[in-house]
């Protein structure tokens, strides 16, 4: 009975590619959550560093007036 035991092996292999493809795609959907994740931290991180500038600059400025006032 070679043909049964090559369909058994053949469902085997076939289980086990369909569990490895199950197990691997919330793999996947994880990776893309940390990396949205990141990014919209980074874009905070930029955001925060750009007003800090800002916010340097325009003291810069209000001395620089003050200076040339006397």
């Amino acid at each position: 009975m070679p043909s049964v035991s090559r369909h058994l092996t053949r469902a085997a292999v076939l289980v086990t590619c369909l569990l490895l493809a199950v197990t691997a795609l919330p793999g996947c959907a994880t990776t893309q959550d940390t990396a949205a994740a990141k990014q919209a931290e980074s874009k905070r991180i930029l955001a925060a560093r750009k007003h800090r500038q800002e916010a340097k600059s325009h003291q810069h400025g209000k001395h620089d007036n003050g200076s040339k006032k006397r």
